[in-house]
């Protein structure tokens, strides 16, 4: 009696989860530290629903999303009852297979529980009067630095206001610290760099509508521009996703900007540097500029397949809807909450002893009000082909300037996705 008043307790305090939802098997497709952290929550929600099996199945990044665009295409054949989503990505979900997932509100997700999360984080995972996806975390961009490295090159971060400082601070550093790189982006394969840039400056592929192309407007430009000056100033060198965590440990680098989940994969792969890492705000084009951007971020999506949807949602309530479920994913792995509230949490605001002390959640949380949200609409996926391929080009001499790059990239664009460009 007692279990099922507690049960019965939980189901209300979490919304409407159905009383129904308190025993079953359900499976999670994720990857790296995002399926770590959802590991870290199945103890916690066991202790109110101890029959419900959680397995969490950690494929990859890129193996997620192509097993799951995959099952969709074979009419839900071969997927689980949950899958992980970048938001960046989800609009190209909904607009291919719109019966693919289930409506959140077929299964009590209210006006009430969609409100606990930021506009920006919900804008590309609800169309009209649907809502396919629940938030989890988000990526506030942050410069992840080593400490030792800087102080060598009596360089101060706080210092560190334009990304003209950045170069000016990278030679020094190099200087004084013999085989370290100031910084690595993945020019190869990826456009992470130009992105975060680009968004600090309020551009992106496409205008907030997502009916138009903006990549080749003045702020992209100008952020294409000032990456191939750090590069050409020999400050920064390509390394792909895990070449960048082999520096980290080895100590090869002296700082990487990425979103906040970044700050668990560095404590929980490159545990000996702890003391040693510290955070600061990302560089902007000038002094006064904006320095907030987000990378990044991901939702839960239950299956419209699923043989456990009830138990599929109440899993969702609890690892993404409370403060419980939140904290114990950014204390163990680093996720950044989107739920509005786990960023009141005490634990926001602590030190943090792998960081020599800083409370780097408070500093990096701290821009999240500040980040322009940035629309990946349904042909994110075809756009960042197209200006990965023309970034390495341009990186490698190919073009006159940027403007001549992003201008080739638009119009590439637009003939792949027949947008207008806008003038």
């Amino acid at each position: 009696m007692r279990t099922i008043l507690t049960c019965a307790a939980l189901a209300l305090a979490l919304g409407s989860a159905p009383a129904f939802a308190q025993s079953g098997e359900i499976t999670i497709w994720s990857w790296n530290v995002a399926a770590s952290s959802l590991k870290a929550t199945i103890e916690g929600f066991n202790k109110q629903f101890p029959d419900i099996k959680v397995t969490v199945q950690d494929l990859g990044n890129q193996p997620t999303y192509d097993k799951s665009i995959a099952g969709c295409a074979a009419g839900g054949e071969g997927l689980p009852d949950i899958v992980t989503i970048e938001n960046g990505e989800a609009e190209n979900y909904w607009s291919q297979f719109p019966d693919c997932f289930v409506d959140l509100h077929t299964l009590g997700y209210a006006a009430e529980d969609q409100a606990k999360f930021p506009d920006f984080k919900r804008t590309e995972l609800e169309v009209e009067d649907k809502a396919y996806s629940m938030p989890w975390d988000s990526g506030p961009v942050a410069m992840f630095y080593r400490r030792d490295f800087y102080e060598e090159a009596g360089v101060d971060p706080t210092s560190i206001k334009t990304w003209d400082d950045f170069i000016v601070a990278g030679k020094k550093i190099q200087d004084a610290n013999p085989g370290v790189t100031m910084t690595n982006a993945d020019f190869n394969g990826d456009s992470e760099f130009f992105r975060m840039i680009a968004n600090e400056q309020g551009c992106a592929y496409f205008a907030a509508d997502g009916q138009s192309i903006i990549v080749n407007q003045p702020a992209c430009v100008a952020s294409m521009t000032k990456i191939k000056e750090m590069k050409d100033a020999g400050i920064i060198s390509s390394a792909d996703w895990s070449t960048k965590i082999t520096n980290n440990t080895a100590g090869k680098v002296a700082s990487q900007m990425y979103g906040g989940w970044y700050e668990g994969t560095i404590r929980t792969e490159s545990p000996d540097g702890s003391g040693k890492w510290g955070v600061y705000l990302m560089p902007s084009l000038t002094a006064d500029g904006p320095r907030a951007a987000n990378l990044g971020g991901s939702s839960l999506a239950i299956t419209s397949v699923s043989n456990n949807k009830e138990a599929a949602y109440a899993y969702l309530k609890y690892s993404l809807a409370t403060n419980e479920g939140q904290i114990a994913m950014l204390k163990g792995f680093g996720l950044v909450p989107s739920l509005i509230s786990a960023l009141d949490d005490p634990y926001v605001s602590e030190g943090q002893p792998y960081w020599g002390g800083q409370a780097v959640w408070k500093d990096i949380l701290g821009t999240l009000p500040k980040v322009v949200p940035s629309r990946g609409t349904p042909f994110q996926s075809d756009a960042e082909i197209i200006v990965r391929s023309v970034q390495t080009k341009y990186l490698g001499g190919g073009y006159p300037d940027a403007k001549a790059a992003l201008d080739d990239a638009a119009n590439q664009i637009a003939s792949a996705t027949g947008l207008p460009i806008e003038e």
